[in-house]
């Protein structure tokens, strides 16, 4: 798709996994067959370029740097499938609303929801407890970690060692670097991708894991 940004994988079953990085936190999946995209934005896309319609979509919450109804319209088709928050679902009028830890099966993925909030004293404002979504995909073998707007990751067995993690890294919104070192160590994926990373200091979050036993792949993702 033109420019954008794409790493490539080999499923367990011999097909092919594709992940486009627009910008910020928006992503798109090639599973096979099946496209998925995470918090399309319409101000990400490549206007020349025709996107191949969703299978499933993917929205953390409800915030304008992650929800964009237009996107959603333009991306969406008959059977596909809208997964959110409860307070997006309401926002947009359809789809399925999956609260924290609940979990739905669409197109041969499983989809769970994990809690994505702020920690950090006064910043609760931000993304509060219980409302907002991370999300896991697990499906051939692959499990792949979407961390949503957060300070903290959930450290259900369910996460640990997962193929491919995105965290968030962007403060007050978001974690620091060293919140994320913490949890890439106690996680240890086989590749961490920091994303949201707005105003993250690039060059420090490369030091930091430079030498990490967990393969740390950094695109552009301001």
């Amino acid at each position: 798709m033109n420019n954008t940004q794409c790493d490539k994988y080999v499923l367990p079953d011999g097909r092919e996994l594709s992940i486009y990085f627009f910008a910020h936190a928006s992503l798109m999946f090639q599973w096979g067959d099946t496209y998925i995209y995470v918090d399309p934005l319409m101000q990400y896309f490549d206007r020349s370029v025709t996107l191949p319609k969703a299978d499933i979509i993917l929205i953390t919450h409800s915030h304008d740097d992650h929800y964009d109804r237009t996107a959603v319209d333009m991306l969406k088709k008959d059977r596909t499938v809208i997964i959110s928050n409860k307070q997006t679902v309401q926002m947009y009028g359809s789809g399925e609303a999956l609260d924290n830890y609940r979990t739905t099966q669409h197109c041969g993925i499983t989809v769970k929801a994990f809690a994505a909030y702020n920690t950090t004293q006064g910043r609760d404002v931000f993304h509060p407890l219980g409302r907002d979504n991370g999300y896991l995909l697990t499906a051939d073998g692959m499990r792949i970690y979407i961390s949503g707007d957060t300070e903290t990751v959930d450290e259900s067995p369910e996460i640990d060692g997962c193929d491919i993690l995105f965290l968030a890294v962007n403060q007050p919104y978001t974690m620091t670097i060293q919140q994320a070192k913490y949890f890439v160590d106690r996680i240890q994926p086989k590749i961490f991708y920091p994303y949201h990373t707005t105003d993250t200091d690039m060059r420090l979050l490369e030091k930091e894991f430079a030498n990490h036993k967990s393969k740390t792949i950094i695109h552009s993702m301001q």
